[in-house]
């Protein structure tokens, strides 16, 4: 199985060169491709933020709305796998032992390792503190 993090989904979803070259390599694969619910989270947090920030003025939000919807019709093509009870322990678990990433990119960690997954990062200097975690960027 091959897991997305939230830079590769961008990217995924733009128009750019390293995003059709990403779209490229995945049609090419036979793995199972999924995202995780922390990087739905990640960019729902950051689409309602804009919103809430435009509340005195309803006519912006119209478009950071549409964003949003967006992001909701994206995400209901992909197979998104959960935070679950599993992750949780082995997110308790590296922080006990001291690995000090962000909480978010540990999560996705965590998900990505309780599905024996390849994690698709740039994000080599943190997620290559996670023991056991497999890595690659398929953007670069």
């Amino acid at each position: 199985m091959l897991v997305l993090d939230t830079d590769h989904l961008v990217e995924f979803d733009e128009a750019s060169d390293a995003g059709a070259r990403l779209k490229e390599r995945l049609l090419a694969v036979e793995e199972e491709i999924a995202a995780t619910i922390i990087s739905v989270e990640e960019q729902f947090r950051g689409w309602v933020a804009q919103i809430h920030r435009l509340h005195a003025d309803p006519h912006a939000q119209i478009p950071a709305y549409a964003r949003l919807k967006r992001r909701l019709e994206f995400y209901a093509g992909w197979n998104v796998l959960p935070w679950d009870a599993g992750s949780a322990r082995s997110f308790v678990n590296f922080r006990r032992q001291g690995l000090r990433i962000g909480s978010m990119d540990l999560k996705i960690a965590c998900i990505a390792l309780a599905h024996d997954a390849m994690l698709l990062t740039r994000n080599a200097t943190d997620f290559g503190q996670v023991p056991g975690l497999r890595i690659e960027s398929w953007l670069d």
